[in-house]
Order: structure tokens, then C-alpha cells, then sequence
């Protein structure tokens, strides 16, 4: 019983840490992909190039998104809260 427990604990904890992270990680991705071409196809090799675009669009996301991710992380965490007394 305690070893299916942990392992549903930890199950939900990964789903929910990809729920959040997943996002801000997918843009990121994207943006860096998309000034990593610019810069290859104009040839300047500027480093503040690729990191202040992807803080504004990281910036963007945890704007519009910032309610649902911590909607998200509150019922995980009230999930588990709620389990905690069947598990003992």
C-alpha cells in the first residue's frame, strides 16, 4: 500500500511539474530556436541577442499564464494534503 502510494505521489508530481514547466520551457525552445536562425542567416554572433528575447517571452508567458500554473500547483498540493490521513 505505501510503495502504490509514493508511486502515485510521485506520478502526479511529475504531470504536474510538466504541466508548468512545459509552457515556459516550449517557448523558450522556440524563441531560442528562432533568433539562433536569425543570427546563423546575418551572421552576428551577439550573446545579449538570444538571452533578452527569451527573458521577455519567459516574462510574457508567466504573465498569461502564471494563474493557471499556480491553480495547478495549489490542487496538487491540496491533493496530497487531502491523502495524507488515508495513507497513514
Amino acid at each position: 500500500m505505501l510503495d502504490a502510494y509514493v508511486i502515485d505521489i510521485l506520478r502526479d508530481a511529475l504531470w504536474v511539474g510538466l504541466m508548468v514547466s512545459g509552457p515556459i520551457l516550449g517557448v523558450s525552445i522556440a524563441v531560442g530556436t528562432i533568433i539562433s536562425l536569425l543570427q546563423a542567416l546575418t551572421q552576428v554572433q551577439e550573446m545579449t541577442l538570444t538571452f533578452v528575447p527569451k527573458l521577455v517571452a519567459i516574462a510574457a508567458v508567466i504573465l498569461i499564464l502564471g494563474g493557471w500554473m499556480l491553480n495547478q500547483l495549489v490542487e496538487f498540493t491540496q491533493r496530497l494534503y487531502e491523502s495524507v490521513p488515508g495513507a497513514i
